[in-house]
Formats: structure tokens, C-alpha cells, sequence
């Protein structure tokens, strides 16, 4: 059975995307102290207690899937913009689109009886229509321990050039084993599936596999998880601003993203980029501006930004 590399958590963020491009798949231990992880647990729990199974082999029946993190869970937004992940999706996603986004964030609980998923690709969520680019990167962030008894990502190294229709052998899969605060990192074209719980089911609990599913993908691609509802524009505005336009609250490309405010004629401005929803772009400057030159400000504002980062 092939294994996968294991990384320790100082690592360059290329050499993470050295073995991410090759493999498809690395982990990086021991990211999270364990009173992290407690405390991310603890806030978590109530939202995946209360979250029934899934209705189909491949979500399973002994497995939950809770989303809406952003919103409803404070601890787990530093996660979503942790400056290692980013660096790695800087090099995989950024040269192929203006702006990557948040394309899902959910915990995904694993509990004893559910058999191992089918083995897929995440990036069928947009059928076979994207080809030659890489559209995604994944993470799953450990918050029990990942064993070969309790459920822990299967994962085919070298599969992410494959075709879509090859199947892999049993000899090929390797488990995802990784203690808890650990950080799976995998792309949207490598093969793999959740495994199989076959712990045994003490009643408490304690033989779920808990893992924090945390996944960017182009800004040009519809996102999985509907960011504009989970995290609807009168939660979003207390965010942090890089982390609003990483859900979707800015403009990707020329003219990704704008919308009309469905206002009475003549109450409000026709075209404004997403951050107007959210309060973050003055009222009467939009209002002297046409769309075109709208967005046209827009794109010219953030080229700015990054001449100045730079």
C-alpha cells in the first residue's frame, strides 16, 4: 500500500506544492495545538449534533455534513485564511484566475458503521467540463485522530492526471492516518473518498472521525456552497474584509460578480460591485458613476492594491 508524504508544519509553501503537484495529496503535522482543537470541537458540537446523516451512498447514512462555518463558528475563520493554505492556493489557483474563493467549509463526521465512499474526484462537482486547469484545492483540518479504523481519507497518490474513467486497483489507495491538528492538503483531480468507520461504537461518540473540510476554488466557477446564503450579506459585513471577498463579496475579473440593488427607479445606483452590499462602497460615489465606469474603478482600485502590496 503506497503512503503519503508527511510534511511538519514550518514547511516552505513550495515544497508543499512540490509534493501537492506530484502527488496530489501531502499532510502537514501537528498545525493546531490540541487546546485549539478542543476549543474549535466545543464550538463546533452543538451544529453537528444537531446535523442528520446524509440520504445516499455518497454522502452515507453514518456520516454528517455540517456547513454555514464562517457564520456560525468564529474559530474556524482564522483556518480559512491561514496564510500557509493560501500560499499553497497563491501557486496552484492563482495563475489561472484574477480571484480565488471559499468553495465550501464544512465538518464532515464520520461515525462507526459507514462504509468507505466511493472513490471520485472533487472537481466532478462541476461535471467534465473543466479541463487543462487545476480548479481546486482541498484541505481537511484533523479534530480527532484520522486511523485506518475510523475513517481516514482515502487517497490515490499520482491519480490527478489520470483519466476520469481509470479505475484504481486496492494496491494503490493510501490512508490519510494523521494525528488530530494535522492538515490534509488535496487538489480537486486527485482520486479519493472518505473511509470506512469500523471502529467500534462505544455510545459516546468517542469513535468519530471528525475532520474540518475547508476548500478553495476560481473565482470563476460557482462555488459549492452557496457563500451569499450561508453567510448572507447582514453577517458577512462584520467580517474581516479579506475574508469577505474570499466567500465572494468582490468583484473576480472585469465584471464577475456585480449586481442592481432592487430599488424603486431612481432610489439607487444600476450596477455595483458586491462589496455595496456589505456597506463597503460609498452610496453617492456609486451613484455618479455608470456601470462601465464602475467597474472599470473597481478593477483600477484593486490593481492599486496590489501595485502597493508589492
Amino acid at each position: 500500500m503506497p503512503s503519503l508524504v508527511h510534511l511538519s508544519a514550518d514547511s516552505p509553501a513550495d515544497e508543499v506544492v512540490s509534493v501537492l503537484e506530484r502527488d496530489g495529496a501531502v499532510i502537514i503535522d501537528d498545525v493546531l495545538p490540541a487546546a485549539k482543537v478542543d476549543e474549535l470541537v466545543a464550538e463546533l458540537r452543538p451544529f453537528v449534533e444537531a446535523t442528520a446523516p446524509g440520504r445516499d451512498s455518497f454522502t452515507g447514512a453514518r456520516t454528517t455534513r455540517t456547513g454555514a462555518l464562517v457564520a456560525r463558528s468564529p474559530k474556524t475563520r482564522p483556518l480559512v485564511m491561514d496564510p500557509r493554505v493560501l500560499a499553497v492556493c497563491d501557486a496552484v489557483l492563482g495563475p489561472n484566475c484574477h480571484r480565488y474563493q471559499l468553495h465550501l467549509a464544512q465538518v464532515i463526521r464520520i461515525m462507526p458503521g459507514q462504509p468507505a465512499q466511493v472513490i471520485h474526484r472533487d472537481r466532478w462537482a462541476w461535471g467534465r467540463h473543466v479541463h487543462e486547469v487545476e480548479p481546486q484545492v482541498n484541505t481537511i483540518w484533523a479534530l480527532t485522530d484520522f486511523t485506518a479504523e475510523n475513517g481516514a481519507t482515502q487517497v490515490v497518490p499520482g491519480s490527478g492526471s489520470w483519466p476520469d474513467d481509470r479505475r484504481c486497483e486496492p494496491g494503490e489507495i493510501a490512508l490519510a492516518e494523521m494525528r488530530r491538528g494535522s492538515l490534509l492538503l488535496y487538489t480537486g483531480s486527485v482520486f479519493h473518498g472518505g473511509g470506512a468507520n469500523v471502529a467500534a461504537d462505544p455510545g459516546d461518540g468517542g469513535a468519530d472521525r471528525w475532520g474540518l473540510n475547508i476548500t478553495y476554488s476560481l473565482g470563476w466557477l460557482r462555488q459549492e456552497e452557496n457563500m451569499y446564503l450561508s453567510c448572507p450579506p447582514q453577517v458577512a459585513r462584520s467580517l474581516e474584509p479579506d475574508l469577505q471577498a474570499l466567500l465572494g463579496y468582490a468583484m473576480s475579473n472585469y465584471a464577475l460578480g456585480y449586481y442592481t440593488p432592487p430599488l424603486p427607479a431612481g432610489e439607487g445606483p444600476e450596477t455595483v460591485p458586491p462589496e455595496f452590499a456589505l456597506g463597503a462602497i460609498d452610496d453617492d460615489a456609486t451613484g455618479s458613476l455608470g456601470g462601465a465606469d464602475l467597474l472599470a474603478e473597481v478593477v483600477a482600485s484593486a490593481r492599486r492594491k496590489v501595485e502597493t502590496a508589492q
